[in-house]
């Protein structure tokens, strides 16, 4: 059996926590812990939408993820100061505005735009699946500040899921993730329903049973991280 820092259970997350309200300036935030992963999330609803949606009465969300300098071990540059965002960003973030999407009412929100960033303050595996988790809570913050909660039908989460020596392990961290036979990202509404599976073979082909059995890991974790994002989303505004 894969030995896990801190004796951690095959099936069992690393300590979560979620901060809402964390930032008095946004009109929502929330800091996600996942272990030593910490991403700070926020939420800006601004009045209007892109050129090409005005006048369909319908509101539109999207998202930006960035790395701090000093989020992992060896310091990284700005990609502002490289002048492009590099391909990895480019992919998380549009991850994150689909996660959000598929739970968000767009005629509810009306022709509004709702900005959701995520800034990865310390990296430690995971990072792209706590910005999913913390943003729902940043941006049910937001709205329900705004009078438009009803906008975002269902929660929605993401959680890493792999298999390590053989072993299928539940959200895996950065020694795990990096040594890994087979890497998997589950991105889940509250209710149960896939939203998106990135699944990728880092060695050897996995079976349809490896897949279903990290699947069903991956749904108990969401179900843990739901819970979470509900009890942040619903604490009383400081």
């Amino acid at each position: 059996m894969t030995q896990r820092e801190g004796g951690r259970r095959t099936d069992e997350l690393r300590s979560l926590t979620i901060e809402p309200d964390f930032l008095e300036q946004a009109h929502g935030s929330a800091l996600i812990s996942l272990g030593r992963t910490r991403v700070l999330c926020t939420a800006t609803l601004e009045d209007g939408v892109p050129r090409w949606m005005v006048g369909r009465r319908k509101g539109w969300l999207t998202a930006e993820y960035s790395m701090l300098p000093a989020s992992t071990g060896q310091r990284t540059a700005r990609e502002a100061s490289q002048g492009k965002q590099k391909g990895r960003t480019v992919e998380i973030q549009r991850l994150i505005g689909r996660a959000m999407r598929a739970v968000a009412d767009m005629e509810a929100l009306g022709e509004r735009t709702l900005w959701l960033d995520c800034d990865v303050l310390q990296a430690d595996g995971g990072t792209r699946c706590a910005g999913i988790s913390g943003v729902y809570v940043a941006a049910k913050r937001a709205l329900d500040r705004m009078g438009l909660g009803r906008a975002l039908v269902d929660t929605v989460g993401a959680i890493s899921v792999g298999i390590v020596d053989g072993e299928p392990l539940l959200d895996l961290d950065y020694v795990e993730d990096s040594s890994a036979e087979v890497d998997l990202n589950v991105v889940m509404t509250g209710s149960g329903r896939l939203v998106e599976v990135q699944a990728t073979a880092e060695g050897a082909p996995f079976s349809r049973d490896d897949l279903d059995e990290m699947l069903a890991l991956g749904a108990q974790g969401i179900d843990e991280i739901s819970a979470a994002q509900r009890a942040a989303a619903e604490a009383v505004h400081a």
